[in-house]
């Protein structure tokens, strides 16, 4: 089933991917009432990871943004599959956004806008979220960046 949402995504040149498969004991998203909350998305492409290494040092500022912003469309693939149709989202309430950084590295917050800014590019006004940008030593197969992302749904 495909909507508004997906349409909005086509039209951005994007596409929605198959959801990204746990690489350890947890599900991609979990809903409970009205909300659904992702697990941390790798920026996954086809199942791999098209960069790794440290943001500041392998991977610049600006190709860590592209990839928050994959790790946030990996993030409305884990909606969907178990809210069903990404037009059931109310609102996106909360992005965290975690960033492998070199230790001189301060621009965590410019890399995880890539998130944000797709986002609100696919939502509108549903898309305005509250939000962390973490800068940490090492991600998950030495990923420069993961994003979970916590959503309210319309009752179904």
């Amino acid at each position: 089933m495909s909507g508004a949402v997906e349409a909005r995504i086509a039209e951005l040149g994007l596409k929605l991917p198959e959801v990204v498969p746990p690489i350890a004991a947890y599900q991609p998203a979990v809903q409970s009432g009205v909300y659904v909350y992702t697990s941390g998305q790798l920026p996954m492409v086809e199942g791999k990871l098209p960069v790794t290494g440290k943001v500041g040092a392998e991977v610049t500022a600006e190709e860590a943004k592209a990839l928050a912003a994959t790790c946030a469309l990996n993030a409305l693939a884990a909606v969907k599959s178990v809210a069903g149709d990404l037009d059931r989202i109310k609102r996106v309430v909360k992005v965290v956004g975690f960033v492998a950084s070199a230790p001189d590295f301060t621009g965590q917050p410019g890399v995880i806008n890539g998130a944000s800014e797709l986002l609100g590019e696919i939502l509108g006004d549903k898309g305005v979220h509250a939000r962390s940008a973490v800068g940490v030593t090492v991600l998950p197969l030495d990923a420069p960046v993961e994003v979970e992302v916590q959503v309210e749904l319309t009752e179904a």
